[in-house]
């Protein structure tokens, strides 16, 4: 990824009118059709929702020119910040584009405050980083390269260091090996 990053931001245009007192709004994400995020996005902030788009730059070569392009940093995905009322999340799915709330229930999950906070500060940082399959303590996973090419297991998790457990399940029996310096993917 280029380290010159952007995010887009939909300001709130107005505010809202039908907002409970008593529920507080939440970050969701949404899925979105392909390339129609920034779309999404602009639809949401003219109808007064909260609404992020983390963007990156990167430079795109034709045969005859070069040109910086802001690309969605996670594709087919923005986020919406709104109270958990069905009326104002039917209003984000009605909107042009919109897919569909992220979550495991018709709802959408809340997304924790802390998590976008995140986003927003890596991409405001002139940090390098790269994205990178999700990985989940106790997910089974293949290293990818190296002397351990190939070698499956558990990822552990363990103040700061990853560590991939290998099992042989029959006589119960586990080594584990440190894949600080590795790459590896979910199986």
């Amino acid at each position: 990824m280029s380290s010159s990053n952007q995010m887009y931001e939909a300001p709130v245009a107005r505010q809202w009118s039908t907002l409970p007192l008593n529920r507080e709004r939440q970050w969701y994400a949404i899925h979105t059709r392909s390339q129609h995020e920034k779309s999404v996005v602009s639809q949401l902030e003219n109808q007064g929702i909260t609404s992020y788009l983390p963007l990156v730059s990167e430079v795109h070569r034709w045969t005859d020119r070069r040109k910086v392009v802001q690309l969605p940093l996670f594709s087919c995905y923005a986020f919406v910040c709104i109270p958990p009322a069905p009326e104002i999340q039917v209003k984000v799915l009605r909107t042009s584009g919109v897919l569909r709330l992220v979550g495991s229930n018709r709802e959408g999950s809340a997304i924790p405050e802390s998590q976008i906070t995140n986003v927003r500060a890596l991409l405001a940082s002139s940090a390098s980083y790269t994205l990178c399959p999700f990985l989940q303590v106790g997910q089974r996973v293949r290293i990818r390269g190296g002397a351990l090419e190939g070698i499956q297991g558990i990822l552990v998790g363990r103040t700061g260091d990853r560590t991939l457990v290998i099992s042989v399940e029959p006589i119960q029996r586990s080594i584990s090996v440190r894949i600080d310096d590795y790459h590896v993917e979910p199986i």
